[in-house]
């Protein structure tokens, strides 16, 4: 099993965490609002990349192209 995903998705979650309570704290709940966002669409793309390899493995055991 590869590690490296759930390495990827814990640092993102990790900064995330930190500014959206720096902007809280601060008043800037909206932009604190667009960095939670931000993360939840970089770890979608991390997903989705791995499904299309997924995919891409899947297509090649069983010969279709």
């Amino acid at each position: 099993m590869d590690i490296d995903i759930i390495l990827k998705v814990g640092a993102i979650g990790i900064i995330v965490a930190v500014f959206n309570q720096i902007l809280t704290r601060t008043g800037r709940e909206e932009q604190a609002m667009f960095v939670t966002l931000a993360g939840v669409i970089v770890v979608m793309a991390l997903i989705i990349n791995m499904l299309s390899d997924l995919f891409n493995e899947v297509k090649t055991i069983f010969n279709i192209y």
